[in-house]
C-alpha cells in the first residue's frame, strides 16, 4: 500500500464536489451516486490520519450549500456515516474484498436512510423505492475507486 498525500485527498474530495455539481440529466439524476461520500468513505478507511469525522462534516457543509439543501442535513448524515465508518476501520484489515464491499453497503445504505428519514421529517413525502438506487451505483463507484487508488489493506503474500 503506498503511502497517502493530504493534497492527494483534498484533489480527490474537491473532484467529487464538482461531480456532485455536475448538471445530470435524465435516468442520470436517479442513478447519481453521492460521489463526496463514496470518496470520503473511501479516504476515510484508507486514510482515517488525513479524512476524519471533521473532514465528514466540512464535506456535508459543503454538499448542503453547493445544493442548496436544508443547511445541515448533509453534514450530519455524512458524520454519522464517517463515525460508524471509523468504529470498524481498524478490522478491515481482517475482511475480504467482498466483505468490506458489503461494509460499505452498508454504510451507503445507512446514510440514505437517515436522509430519507430527515427528508420525511422535513415534510416531503416518501420518494419511492428509487431513492435507493444510488447506493448501487456508489458501490460501483467504490469498486472504480479501489481499482484506481488501490485496496484499503495490504496484499496477502504468497
Amino acid at each position: 500500500m503506498r503511502p497517502t498525500s493530504l493534497v492527494a485527498v483534498i484533489i480527490t474530495l474537491l473532484i467529487a464536489l464538482i461531480c456532485q455539481l455536475f448538471p445530470w440529466a435524465g435516468q442520470g439524476v436517479i442513478l447519481r451516486p453521492d460521489f463526496m461520500l463514496v470518496v470520503m468513505l473511501y479516504w476515510l478507511l484508507r486514510a482515517p490520519n488525513l479524512c476524519n469525522v471533521g473532514t465528514a462534516w466540512i464535506a456535508g457543509i459543503l454538499v448542503d450549500l453547493a445544493t442548496g439543501s436544508l443547511l445541515g442535513q448533509h453534514a450530519l448524515s455524512f458524520t454519522l456515516t464517517a463515525y460508524i465508518g471509523l468504529s470498524y476501520q481498524r478490522r478491515l484489515v481482517l475482511f475480504s474484498p467482498w466483505q468490506i464491499a458489503g461494509y460499505v453497503f452498508g454504510l451507503l445504505m445507512f446514510e440514505r436512510l437517515l436522509m430519507l428519514f430527515l427528508k420525511l421529517f422535513e415534510g416531503n413525502s416518501f420518494p419511492g423505492w428509487a431513492y435507493f438506487l444510488p447506493v448501487i451505483s456508489g458501490l460501483i463507484l467504490w469498486h472504480i475507486m479501489i481499482m484506481l487508488f488501490g485496496a484499503l489493506t495490504r496484499p496477502k503474500h504468497k
